[in-house]
């Protein structure tokens, strides 16, 4: 299946029904009176949030969606039945903006999550309503109201635990498929992954979701390489892992290319913790890849793990230390949430 993180859909909400102009026929019943029915209302348009999705695909083969018009009032006081409503299923982390693409209406982060995006129009009276003392015999009905409808923009960003950040060519898919069941594409060239890919890491009864997404390069920010379009897909991560080419002659100079182009990004993605991994080590003598990882560690002033994600070397390391890591962010997010305690005397 095709990724597809970004869609714009039109939507209209059903037109009201129109009421009915009716009057009583049944025999000897000489003055019978009016009886004609409200027009039904019309179908509104609902956003649902499923979680057996994790692309925008199908909007872009239909992008018009029309709620159902409310069905015309009846005779002997009978309503109309209400339109069909327009229902757009969305996986889970899908956002919708105006037409501007600025203006957030919803953001759907729970399956089961339900949005009603516009209302349906009122159905007209029918005569029944306009019936007074001074006027027995109103032959008036009003009509349905009009719908509603606009253009909308659907935007995914994946919800996961850790985002993979990096250079092209740093081993993320690579470690993708060592510690999960992911298949991503794998190549010896650069911008292998032009899509974001998620999985699922195990540990024990343990478990938490990976994204991986494509290589940042430096000018990103700019529009260069792919840009830092699929850098939403890891707004929404507790923590980021960043995976360094070990084999790269300056790592400190990598770091900080991908580092500059996530601050230059914003969203509060440089401010959410973080990991370095020091890739490929089984590519270098092992005196040279301790020095580069020493290196590291003394210009960022932090703990660097070297790991061979081919190889299956430090993995285990690094995938409890993404778990403990994960494990506390969850922690301070639920101490956040309950606030500061008090103590009562």
């Amino acid at each position: 299946m095709k990724f597809l993180d970004q869609a714009k859909v039109y939507i209209k909400s059903g037109d009201g029904g129109n009421g009915c102009v009716g009057f009583r026929r049944e025999k000897y019943i000489e003055f019978g009176g009016p009886d004609g029915g409200d027009g039904g209302r019309g179908g509104d348009v609902l956003v649902q949030c499923v979680d057996n999705l994790n692309t925008l695909i199908d909007f872009r083969y239909r992008q018009h969606h029309k709620a159902e018009r409310g069905k015309d009032g009846m005779g002997k006081n009978r309503s109309g039945p209400k339109g069909q409503s327009a229902i757009l299923k969305v996986p889970v982390g899908t956002q919708i903006f105006e037409e501007d693409g600025e203006t957030l209406l919803a953001d759907m982060t729970e399956a089961g999550q339900e949005v009603v995006v516009m209302r349906g129009g009122d159905g007209g009276r029918g005569n029944a309503r306009f019936k007074t003392s001074t006027n027995q015999a109103p032959r008036r009905a009003e009509s349905g109201w009009p719908g509603e409808e606009c253009w909308i923009w659907l935007r995914l960003k994946l919800i996961a635990d850790v985002g993979l950040i990096g250079l092209p060519n740093a081993g993320k898919s690579t470690f993708l498929s060592a510690v999960t069941r992911a298949h991503p594409k794998i190549g010896d060239y650069p911008f292998t992954t032009l899509h974001p890919n998620l999985g699922v890491m195990r540990r024990e009864n343990d478990e938490m979701v990976l994204a991986d997404i494509p290589g940042l390069i430096e000018g990103a920010s700019e529009g260069a390489g792919l840009g830092t379009r699929f850098l939403g897909h890891v707004e929404r991560c507790r923590m980021l892992l960043h995976l360094i080419d070990g084999v790269a002659e300056d790592p400190v100079a990598a770091y900080q290319t991908v580092r500059h182009e996530v601050e230059a990004y914003g969203q509060g993605l440089d401010e959410k913790p973080e990991l370095i991994a020091l890739n490929k080590c089984d590519a270098l003598p092992a005196e040279e890849a301790e020095e580069k990882r020493l290196a590291l560690e003394s210009a960022l002033g932090r703990p660097v793990t070297s790991i061979s994600a081919i190889a299956g070397i430090g993995v285990d390391v690094l995938r409890n230390q993404l778990f403990d890591s994960v494990r506390d962010a969850i922690r301070e997010e639920a101490e956040a949430e309950a606030g500061p305690r008090v103590f009562l005397p």
